[in-house]
């Protein structure tokens, strides 16, 4: 699918006109990685950030919050409920706490695996090359890291660097993740204000051109705690993309077709846009994965990156009973095993292959 194809179909007017995309999308899903919906434990490590973004209501700046960092008991406890469960992955995820150091990681890796058969998913943000290195030494498998938008100047606006830092390249820091043997996410946020239909359309071609295993994508949700969430900003005279779940979707649908192998899950943002199919339209538009939460109740609501998050009240059994009953209901199974991207098998199996 070239650019203009792209472009013509976040463009699409809503409704039957769009519905081809959808139906592809599926097809190749089914084609690629089979009618299996792999379930990810997700475990919200810590709500404490030293960044400063303008739209995540953990930002620094955001007084108005109680912070937490959870122990690697309670995480051994999520762990252990994890496999109880029948999850082949846990997803641990936090913000840019610097208590997260690197031995605390690598140990609590290595305590992960120690216990269990868990695949271990890391999202704690922009790291040291050295950090990586450690944890993916210690029995990491798999790092998420968004890109957000290929809009640098956007990108910059919305994600200000550390104090006396300069901004980063998350693009170079992706390629750094493939090459220390992770398999590798990415993802955007769709509707960001300032984005516009060619932004978004260039993020799509990136994703192939990265070559991610895993891609994550959502609708643009600001928390009201924050300078977009207040509305400071202007997008006068650009033809701005929506935050909305139809256009979620399509770009879902499009990350499908770009990355056929890749794990993409039906994110959280599109069950907290439509509490009553968000997330199964997700899984009829391309998706292979859910999420459900396993963080203790008591910091779920903590962990409010945005506001009104889905599942923040359910317990960890309610979320889990949730996502089985959408996967039974889209006559859909759950999977087994890790559920590693068969697209990062197959480049590991040709690699092999030519060392060899």
């Amino acid at each position: 699918m070239n650019y203009q194809d792209i472009i013509r179909w976040l463009k699409c007017p809503p409704g039957p006109e769009v519905y081809p995309l959808r139906d592809r999308a599926d097809q190749i899903r089914q084609q690629y990685v089979g009618d299996a919906v792999h379930l990810r434990g997700l475990v919200e490590l810590s709500n404490i950030c030293s960044r400063n973004c303008l739209y995540c209501g953990i930002r620094r700046d955001n007084q108005a919050i109680t912070r937490y960092r959870l122990t690697a008991d309670e995480v051994l406890d999520c762990a252990r409920k994890a496999v109880d469960f029948g999850f082949g992955t846990l997803v641990l995820q936090g913000g840019e706490d610097p208590g997260l150091s690197k031995d605390f990681i690598g140990e609590l890796i290595s305590l992960i695996k120690s216990e269990t058969n868990l695949a271990v998913t890391l999202s704690l943000g922009e790291r040291k090359v050295d950090e990586w290195a450690a944890w993916r030494e210690a029995g990491a498998d798999r790092y998420l890291l968004r890109f957000e938008t290929s809009n640098s100047q956007l990108f910059n606006y919305i994600h200000p660097p550390r104090d006396g830092h300069a901004p980063c390249d998350r693009i170079s820091m992706l390629k750094t993740l493939q090459s220390l043997g992770y398999e590798t996410g990415s993802g955007v946020m769709i509707g960001i204000p300032g984005q516009t239909y060619e932004d978004l359309a260039r993020d799509i071609e990136l994703f192939g051109e990265l070559s991610l295993d895993m891609i994550g994508v959502g609708p643009f949700i600001p928390h009201p705690q924050t300078p977009l969430g207040a509305g400071q900003v202007s997008d006068a005279g650009i033809d701005q993309v929506p935050g909305s779940v139809e256009m979620g979707l399509r770009v879902l649908a499009l990350a499908r077709i770009v990355c056929p192998g890749a794990n993409i899950p039906s994110t959280t943002a599109f069950a907290t846009l439509d509490r009553q199919a968000g997330r199964e339209m997700g899984l009829c538009w391309g998706a292979n994965v859910v999420m459900p939460n396993l963080t203790p109740l008591q910091y779920r609501k903590l962990y409010e990156i945005y506001p009104s998050k889905a599942a923040s009240t359910e317990t960890a059994e309610e979320s889990r009973d949730a996502a089985f009953r959408q996967i039974e209901h889209l006559g859909r199974t759950p999977g087994s095993g890790r559920g590693d991207s068969p697209h990062h098998l197959q480049q590991t199996t040709t690699s092999k292959r030519k060392e060899g």
